[in-house]
């Protein structure tokens, strides 16, 4: 299917064209009827070949309606431009064309209509002298008079290479404009809207945006008949299972789950713009109209501040319009979706440089390297990539993250130089805390510390990073007491020095933990040390007595003290090399682990 959108001034006979062209009754109050003059958008259609059908949106052309108009043209690539021959260009036809560039329409027709009661000769050679340097110039001109059919065989011809012409719709998810909603008695309710990209099947389940709200697809409808499936682009009637008709209105949207993110916030480009532009205006986008708030960061870049969010991606066009004057402003370009906060003197300006410098259309590359880091789902939902899956080349992937390689080698420089720094101002401690590691080196996300640390030759080691040959540094007047300590530890095993011992060799607290990293040291309790090898020791001697046995026979057959004996056996039954059972324990019956300590 293609659709095309309708465009002109006022009484310049839109609606009748439309309406010589398919045999149906575009407009769609009584109103209108009476007035003879479009309201609201109008919806009708024709085959112009065997095999593809062409729906027609018939917009407003009156400076009074012109939202509405904008809701009609928003979602649509192509557009049939109306000229009366009697009057020519007008002020609604400058009007729709500005509204036309902005958005990106570079394909149409130009018609001339009621040749019958002018010479369409000066009205085409005035409408291609305001096309020239447009995205409409040299599209083909026909001149038709709807009443009398003369130059309807032309136009059909014309719009058939039209057609032919069109590109394909542009790859993404499902997303659905909203234009109108109503209630069908016996199937609830209905919204129809220009299904512009994606696929729509029945029993999809779709997210209803702004609302967020998450519906389903009870039935689909192409043009007054039922479809299972549709799919981009397309004029559809979606019936919503469990929705009411006053929770949905026009300027809302049906969107796929997860591929967008609904954005209060963005950076464009403006389009066509006058020097001086008000900071209250009305962004349209496809069906909707939001108020914003508008902040110039450069000739021709400026912030966006929404009063509600919607589900856009960048490099999608928009356009501003000034609500008391009641007329478009400019055009946008959507350059960012997940702009960065501007604090700092200059930020503004700087920002402005760099949008200038950004493509109209998503660049994956581009956008990773200017951000250095950012998760995929964040990519997805600005429209940059078509899936989580899709990697860009040249990008560093790990986990949920996508990392340009110029920071991810700073990050690999940070670390390295923060782990040596610590290791340098901490002999006792050689290794950094992975939190601490990643907050030194401005890493985003600790999950990256993994593969950032195997590329920088660090190792993780009683959970902290350090170098794989890092050796705990231990002062000289201390290397000599843990050397008398350990001495009198191999001649008796369970004799741990006492907490005066430990004193009065000036052991702190801090060298007694660097002895246990070290693996000189095995702690059992506060103040309780013994050799490593300790725990397997004390496990061979109790395989020498009864069993069950009590601390005290334990005691004993370790030849210490219940200073030492408890805190041991607790040990070793957290270890499992013992089990108690009550005031007793036993050897379990698994085969003793000897203890793993740190190199």
């Amino acid at each position: 299917m293609f659709v095309i959108a309708t465009a002109g001034h006022v009484d310049h006979g839109k609606s009748t064209l439309v309406r010589a062209l398919t045999g149906m009754e575009p407009d769609r109050w009584a109103e209108e009827r009476h007035r003879g003059m479009t309201i609201d958008l109008g919806f009708a259609w024709t085959t112009l070949d065997d095999e593809h059908m062409t729906a027609f949106v018939d917009v407003p052309g009156h400076q009074r309606f012109v939202t509405n108009m904008l809701a009609g043209v928003g979602p649509v690539s192509a557009v049939l431009f109306v000229i009366a021959a009697d009057e020519g260009w007008r002020r609604q036809s400058a009007e729709h064309l500005a509204a036309l560039q902005a958005l990106g329409v570079r394909h149409g027709v130009l018609v001339v209509t009621r040749c019958d009661l002018a010479d369409p000769g000066p009205a085409i050679e005035q409408a291609r002298e305001r096309l020239r340097d447009t995205g409409l110039a040299g599209m083909p001109a026909v001149a038709v008079s709807a009443a009398s059919g003369r130059g309807l065989a032309a136009l059909r011809a014309a719009l058939r290479e039209l057609t032919r012409a069109l590109p394909a719709p542009r790859p993404g998810p499902a997303r659905l404009w909203v234009d109108r909603t109503f209630t069908v008695r016996g199937s609830g309710t209905v919204v129809t809207g220009t299904l512009g990209s994606g696929t729509i099947a029945v029993g999809d389940e779709l997210v209803l945006e702004p609302a967020g709200r998450t519906v389903q697809v009870r039935g689909l409808q192409s043009l007054k008949t039922k479809v299972e499936r549709a799919e981009a682009v397309s004029r559809l009637a979606v019936n919503l299972r469990g929705l009411g008709a006053n929770e949905v209105r026009r300027g809302h949207a049906l969107v796929q789950p997860g591929a967008f993110a609904q954005v209060a916030t963005l950076d464009v480009r403006l389009v066509r713009h006058p020097d001086r532009l008000p900071s209250h205006l009305v962004l349209h986008v496809g069906s909707a109209a939001v108020p914003v708030r508008l902040r110039m960061l450069g000739p021709h870049a400026a912030r966006l501040t929404l009063t509600t969010a919607l589900p856009l991606h960048m490099g999608e066009r928009g356009l501003l319009r000034d609500p008391g004057a009641q007329h478009i402003v400019a055009g946008i370009v959507i350059l960012d979706t997940m702009p960065p906060q501007l604090h700092a003197r200059g930020d503004a300006r700087r920002r402005a440089t760099q949008l200038t410098g950004m493509s109209d259309r998503p660049d994956a590359v581009a956008d990773i390297a200017r951000r250095g880091a950012v998760r995929r789902e964040a990519l997805v939902t600005a429209g940059v990539l078509a899936h989580e899956a899709e990697v860009p080349a040249d990008v560093v992937a790990v986990g949920e993250w996508l990392v340009a390689p110029a920071l991810w080698k700073t990050w690999v420089s940070a670390l390295s130089a923060a782990v040596d720094e610590w290791a340098a101002a901490n002999p006792l401690s050689p290794g950094l805390a992975p939190e601490a590691a990643a907050g030194r080196a401005g890493i985003t996300d600790l999950r990256l510390i993994g593969a950032l640390m195997a590329d920088a030759g660090l190792v993780l080691g009683s959970g902290a990073v350090r170098r794989k040959d890092a050796k705990i540094r231990f002062p000289e007047p201390v290397r000599r007491a843990l050397d008398v300590i350990r001495a009198r530890l191999r001649e008796d095993p369970f004799a741990a020095p006492s907490a005066k011992e430990l004193t009065r060799h000036r052991l702190s607290r801090q060298h007694l933990a660097a002895a246990v990293n070290a693996g000189l040291l095995c702690r059992l309790a506060p103040d309780v040390y013994l050799l490593p090898d300790a725990p397997a020791e004390a496990a061979h001697r109790l395989s020498g007595i009864d069993q069950p046995f009590t601390v005290s026979q334990a005691r004993i057959a370790w030849g210490t003290s219940r200073r030492v004996a408890v805190p041991l056996l607790e040990y070793l039954d957290n270890q499992g090399t013992t089990r108690r059972t009550g005031n007793t324990h036993r050897l379990s019956g698994s085969p003793y682990c000897s203890w793993a300590f740190p190199p």
